[in-house]
């Protein structure tokens, strides 16, 4: 495992594999880059020739906390087109699932340049769904620290690996602000409240458009039939 800072933020990752092209893989949720599979989908990845970049995204595995951004995924976007900058990794495909793909393609949409192709699955869509996500990573840390401070916040069950894996995550809760925090997380959730323009969280229709335009996407859908919308599902 290797870690670097990405705008001041401590990110660990792991290189796989010798080959001219790279595949970036993220899971879904908060999920950390040794969540089950993404090793295998990797080493069958080498054994085909490419390089891959598994990474822990910030508030994931054991990398830090991070509390920017338009939102989580935008913040991980932003930190990833960094990552990929940083490592000279020349334009890099990205696969990923759930808010994995969310990253992605927020990432795509940041910087063409950056990323060739797009290989998502597990795309989170419809009302019900964006609403149990934005609850679930947004609106429980806001009531806990509304409750408890930031205290509260580092021994929700869903932090608990992060609190492991990385102390100095503890140190970063601690720090924030729980007004300001409180804040961020009602930022942050509206990227899930579903509108006539939103396609997917954080994305509008428009900003997909581009993306299928630029021919970046090749999209392996294994969802629930109520996850994504009708017209995106092909």
């Amino acid at each position: 495992m290797a870690r670097t800072e990405v705008s001041g933020v401590e990110i660990e990752y792991q290189l796989i594999g010798d080959g001219h092209h790279t595949v970036v893989l993220m899971p879904g949720g908060r999920m950390s880059k040794d969540a089950p599979g993404m090793r295998e989908f990797a080493d069958a990845l080498v054994v085909g020739g490419k390089r891959v970049l598994l990474w822990d995204r910030p508030n994931c595995g054991a990398s830090d906390m991070c509390f920017t951004g338009e939102s989580e995924s935008a913040m991980q976007a932003q930190v990833l087109v960094e990552l990929v900058r940083q490592l000279q990794l020349g334009p890099v495909a990205v696969g990923g699932g759930s808010a994995g793909a969310r990253t992605a393609m927020l990432a795509a949409a940041r910087d063409p340049a950056a990323i060739s192709h797009l290989l998502l699955w597990w795309i989170s869509g419809r009302v019900l769904s964006q609403l149990s996500l934005g609850a679930n990573y947004c609106s429980e840390p806001a009531v806990a620290a509304s409750m408890g401070g930031m205290d509260a916040v580092a021994i929700l069950p869903s932090l608990a690996e992060q609190m492991v894996r990385n102390p100095r995550n503890l140190e970063i809760l601690r720090g924030q602000d729980v007004a300001q925090f409180i804040a961020v997380m009602e930022r942050w959730a509206d990227a899930f409240v579903p509108g006539p323009d939103k396609l997917l969280p954080g994305m509008s229709r428009e900003a997909v458009g581009r993306l299928v335009a630029q021919a970046k996407l090749i999209l392996t859908i294994e969802t629930a039939e109520n996850s994504v919308p009708a017209d995106f599902r092909r």
